[in-house]
């Protein structure tokens, strides 16, 4: 992709490099990864707006983890786990009407009114009780809404707790993707796995991967979900109680939703067949061969590390461009 070089005057190609800034922001001393990128012609630095859009949301994610500040995508997930809308929430909390609004264009909400957000998230009791003493302020139909969402989680027979890491990630994926078959859920926990250890240095959970006809599988995952199929599993029974991930690692799941959940089971297969891992532990068998040769892990951790390198990855919004990458190397 080319840039316009205002000493220049033209389109030119540009050099990026990864620096890290150090400032005061709202009083607090922060240092954060940035990008900057250069003319390679003149070697000006070139002032784009995406690059500043990028940099200033590095520093409001460094501000937030700091402060300990709700994320904006745990704002999101307040609206979809309690099925209300950014105005009503605001009205319930006595809240002026664009509080939340402004949130989600990317304002960073006070302490307190964070810590509000926080336990609504992690606590429905409390937000239950916030929903009955102020339902007055709000439509019924916003309200009967909410109730029901929150009468759901109650009486669903999917709600006990899950001790295993990689459980939690398939039914954390299964409830944030939509239309996901048991083939594209493989592959997305494959991804997971992958980035969780180049950009953590720890794995996402212990489980073996093999390298089947169809790309990466997880076993014990395949065998919970086999009799469905092709078919995308029924959401109705997968709902999000008891989950065993930190923030951090719902973060990045949230992100291989979003840029790999977008292709189907199919695709996500030609992708994995790409790539290093799969095709070195099937080296040797035919193309329809089976096989359950496992993926050893050194081998996972140093192709997206390999990754992670090349594509200058500084957080988990940088996984788009491999994505993008990757789809376009395939052949269908």
């Amino acid at each position: 992709m080319k840039v316009f070089c205002q000493e220049c005057q033209k389109q030119v190609d540009y050099k990026e490099e990864v620096v890290f800034i150090e400032e005061r922001f709202r009083g607090k001393r922060l240092k954060y990864p940035a990008k900057a990128i250069y003319c390679s012609i003149c070697d000006k630095e070139l002032n784009l707006k995406e690059v500043r859009d990028y940099n200033k949301k590095s520093r409001d994610d460094a501000y937030r983890k700091e402060e300990g500040i709700i994320s904006l995508d745990n704002i999101k997930r307040i609206l979809d786990k309690y099925a209300i809308g950014k105005r009503p929430l605001s009205l319930l909390l006595g809240w002026g009407e664009g509080t939340l609004t402004r949130y989600l264009d990317g304002d960073i909400p006070s302490k307190p009114y964070s810590d509000t957000l926080i336990n609504i998230l992690n606590d429905e009791e409390y937000f239950k009780e916030i929903l009955e003493q102020n339902k007055d302020k709000i439509t019924d139909l916003a309200y009967k809404k909410s109730l029901n969402a929150l009468e759901f989680k109650e009486i669903n027979n999917f709600t006990r707790a899950t001790k295993s890491k990689i459980e939690s990630a398939a039914r954390y994926l299964l409830f944030r993707a939509s239309e996901i078959t048991p083939l594209a859920l493989q592959k997305l926990l494959y991804f997971a796995q992958g980035f969780q250890k180049a950009f953590t240095g720890q794995f996402l959970f212990e489980e073996d991967c093999e390298a089947w006809v169809h790309g990466p599988v997880y076993p014990a995952i395949y065998k919970r979900y086999k009799d469905i199929g092709c078919h995308p599993v029924n959401m109705d029974e997968i709902i999000l109680e008891n989950i065993n991930l930190t923030e951090d690692e719902k973060e990045l799941l949230e992100h291989i939703v979003l840029y790999f959940g977008c292709y189907s089971g199919r695709i996500l297969e030609h992708m994995t067949h790409i790539e290093e891992p799969w095709r070195n532990t099937r080296k040797g068998l035919d193309s329809f061969e089976e096989g359950n040769k496992i993926i050893p892990k050194e081998e996972i951790a140093s192709y997206f590390e390999s990754v992670r390198n090349k594509y200058k990855m500084l957080n988990f919004t940088d996984m788009k461009d491999y994505s993008i990458d990757l789809f376009s190397k395939i052949n269908l």
